[in-house]
């Protein structure tokens, strides 16, 4: 008999917590396992990437609660008294405050959910996938019956809003804590010391041969540009540093060097990108892309990759440059040592612009580092380490 899996995440957005979650799925035999994605809203470029085999299922009540889950309170208990919902309009207000006070959300998450019944269906296994998430935490353990729960955590929990105290409370009902990176686990268990025993790394997995094939499939560049390509792929928000990477091209281009830098990724901060491009008369040379499912063409064509982000858990565009055996240039963020050796498949400087541009001139101006740096790629073994039996099925 199939064991049943339920992934939980907010939507199938093109980003990295989304393909991570595609690329453990397919490396899960669908023989063995009945697989279910629960979503909180039916959207995201990456839905009809979903296999077949796998069920999808929404929240039909989501819709309703949304913006009492992320409009400022203040501004819902208005909005309700307009329309005269007095109580509830008090009782968001109250509860805002006490949960401040008690720095647990508990109380109010269980208020808006208190007439949505708990699924009737019962699974094997139910993975807060999106997280950290609160609402998404506290969802899975109250209103998904199963006989495990996993939570899963993709980012630096200190470079972002973490609320320890309800972690705390929550994550230590779990089964199993599975955070992408050692290093980000490391952290983890600093800010909350029980969840060591039932914490453990799992790494993001990603198919060399998908890359490899999805690389040959597409157009990619299509401009006649015959000077050096920079590329970065990532959501087009200020973690992800392309401001960083604007001041490092106007730098370049000052200095005069024949070089575009491409951005394959879409987000809330394109407007304020924009701006600063037109500040720098970049145009020509900086180059938002959009969102693409499928960025390996780019990848594969560029001639040096940078990863410019302020914070990560565990980089999936990074592995993915390294199988396309391209130069790299990273920061320094939480598990970027895991996966880049400074100096001898990659470069790894510090979260500014300055550090930036000097490994980027050290490439331009050294070729035969860059094949260096290919070459030692090119000897890495590229397996598909997959341990999902070893940690999520057993």
């Amino acid at each position: 008999m199939k064991k049943k899996l339920v992934f939980i995440l907010i939507n199938m957005n093109i980003g990295g917590t989304e393909k991570a979650l595609l690329n453990m799925i397919n490396e899960i035999s669908k023989e063995e396992y009945d697989i279910t994605i629960y979503l909180l809203e039916e959207y995201g470029g990456f839905l009809d990437f979903i296999p077949a085999e796998v069920k999808v299922k929404y929240f039909s009540g989501y819709e309703k609660i949304k913006d009492i889950l992320n409009k400022p309170p203040q501004l819902m208990s208005l909005n309700l008294l307009k329309e005269g919902k007095i109580i509830k309009a008090i009782t968001i207000i109250f509860l805002h405050i006490l949960t401040k006070l008690l720095k647990d959300r508990s109380l109010f998450f269980r208020f808006i959910l208190r007439n949505c019944p708990a699924l009737e269906e019962e699974y094997d296994i139910a993975v807060a996938y999106d997280g950290p998430m609160d609402f998404i935490s506290y969802f899975v353990l109250k209103k998904i019956k199963a006989k495990k729960r996993i939570q899963w955590i993709h980012f630096d929990i200190t470079k972002i809003a973490f609320n320890v105290k309800f972690a705390s409370n929550i994550y230590s009902k779990y089964d199993k804590v599975f955070v992408v990176s050692k290093e980000a686990r490391n952290k983890l268990i600093d800010l909350i010391p029980k969840l060591k025993e039932k914490t453990d790394t799992f790494l993001n997995l990603t198919s060399p041969k998908i890359v490899s094939l999805q690389a040959k499939k597409g157009t990619g560049f299509t401009d006649p540009f015959d000077g050096i390509r920079i590329l970065t792929v990532g959501r087009l928000s200020e973690e992800k540093g392309q401001d960083l990477a604007i001041h490092v091209l106007a730098r370049l281009v000052n200095n005069g060097y024949k070089v575009r830098w491409y951005c394959v990724g879409e987000g809330n901060s394109r407007k304020t990108y924009e701006s600063l491009i037109k500040k720098y008369n970049l145009e020509d040379e900086f180059i938002l892309l959009g969102a693409d499912p499928n960025p390996y063409p780019y990848i594969d064509q560029c001639d040096i990759y940078v990863q410019p982000s302020r914070h990560e858990g565990y980089c999936i565009t990074l592995m993915e440059a390294r199988y396309l055996r391209k130069p790299i240039i990273t920061t320094s963020f939480t598990g970027a040592k895991e996966q880049i050796k400074n100096g001898e498949n990659g470069l790894i400087v510090g979260i500014n612009e300055y550090e930036i541009y000097d490994a980027l001139v050290k490439l331009i101006d050294e070729n035969h580092l860059r094949e260096i740096f290919s070459y030692n790629l090119s000897m890495e073994s590229q397996e598909c380490k997959c341990e999902i039996k070893k940690y999520l099925i057993t």
